[in-house]
């Protein structure tokens, strides 16, 4: 794909008819009601993730079932559904050891572009058209494997639903599954995208006293504060001396969700002695951060990355969901637009320039 930006004038989503074929053996049809626009999905316009083409992007979902195919035993039609992004085979050792977003068979299915049972549902004039990481959610209709859904209470508002799929569980589940950041702790966050901006709730979650949100536009930073942010920094030259300031001589706790090499040495460097360093982005495959060995070693310090939160999703997705409708987690106020198809394009141009934490795609 790999179109330069203004993406509303080079259109690299096209708005098609496809054909989509009945769900097969463990498979559901599912109609979509919301959708959100991610990096992820932006990574692939750009060419950083490079993707086999043609595909229907979007992988962070919500909506109802309308179909089983043979064999699905635990969804019915009518049944509201968020999506999670790793199919879980269930049979890998990961999944056999409590890891399924590390799951081998799902990773080999996503980076092939079909569904769990290796076919594409999906198809044009010219033939196969790819599936999204088992999603495919910018499209009113898709079909899935049943392991890449996760059944949530029918009363759960679907128009934001979307959210819990990727944004808020990756960025919670790297600070309760990943890092298990301790009541008291200090955390510095860098980048407030939906993943980092849901990393700051989930450390005023997990009771840290300091959080320190650090991102160079500052509607960002005043969005942060009003998600649990104890402090906001501008990003620049004394990034590392603030936190410092902030944090007694450093945080317990640094999560860096940009993808860019240099923000996550910047956020290893401003952690205190026994500190550790989460990384929640998926960079370009070229991305190379350098780390002084001698500290890593003498000062135990720890780098660790997060695939989507760490989580289990059939435990967490709902989980989350139960947190938010107790208040504890306000992710409305992570949206910042409701789109239509048409407006997709300059969406992820908003995206793309950091106007935008999360838009909803609606149907």
């Amino acid at each position: 794909m790999a179109e330069p930006q203004p993406y509303a004038a080079s259109s690299p989503l096209a708005i098609e008819e496809l054909d989509l074929a009945a769900p097969g053996p463990n498979c559901v049809l599912v109609e979509l009601i919301s959708a959100g626009l991610c990096h992820s999905d932006l990574s692939v316009i750009n060419g950083s993730r490079p993707r086999p083409m043609p595909m229907v992007l979007g992988h962070e979902a919500a909506g109802i079932v309308r179909e089983v195919g043979p064999n699905v035993q635990h969804f019915t039609p009518g049944d509201h559904v968020v999506f999670s992004y790793v199919p879980a085979c269930g049979r890998c050792v990961y999944c056999a050891t409590g890891r399924p977003a590390l799951c081998e068979n799902g990773a080999r299915t996503n980076l092939a572009g079909t569904l769990l049972d290796g076919r594409r549902y999906l198809t044009n004039n010219a033939g196969p058209v790819h599936h999204h990481l088992g999603v495919s959610a910018f499209s009113q209709f898709t079909v899935a494997a049943a392991e890449s859904l996760i059944k949530i209470d029918n009363d759960v508002p679907l128009e934001i639903a979307a959210l819990f799929g990727c944004a808020v569980l990756t960025g919670v589940g790297a600070v309760i599954n990943t890092a298990r950041v301790e009541p008291g702790s200090t955390v510095a966050i860098f980048g407030l995208g939906g993943v980092g901006l849901s990393t700051v709730m989930g450390a005023s979650l997990a009771g840290a006293e300091t959080i320190v949100a650090i991102d160079p536009l500052r509607h960002k930073l005043d969005l942060a504060r009003t998600l649990g942010a104890t402090h906001a920094i501008q990003s620049g030259p004394n990034t590392i001396t603030q936190i410092r300031d902030l944090t007694s001589g450093g945080a317990d706790y640094a999560f860096e969700s940009t993808g860019i090499g240099s923000v996550l040495a910047t956020a290893y460097d401003s952690t205190r002695r026994g500190g550790t360093t989460i990384t929640a982005s998926l960079p370009a495959p070229t991305e190379r951060f350098a780390l002084p060995i001698t500290n890593l070693v003498a000062e135990e310090r720890t780098v660790k990355g997060s695939f989507m939160g760490s989580a289990v999703p059939s435990r967490d997705i709902p989980r989350l969901i139960a947190l938010h409708r107790a208040g504890r987690l306000p992710i409305e106020r992570l949206v910042t637009a409701n789109i239509y198809l048409e407006e997709i394009n300059s969406a992820f141009d908003r995206l793309a320039t950091g106007e935008a934490a999360r838009q909803l795609l609606h149907f």
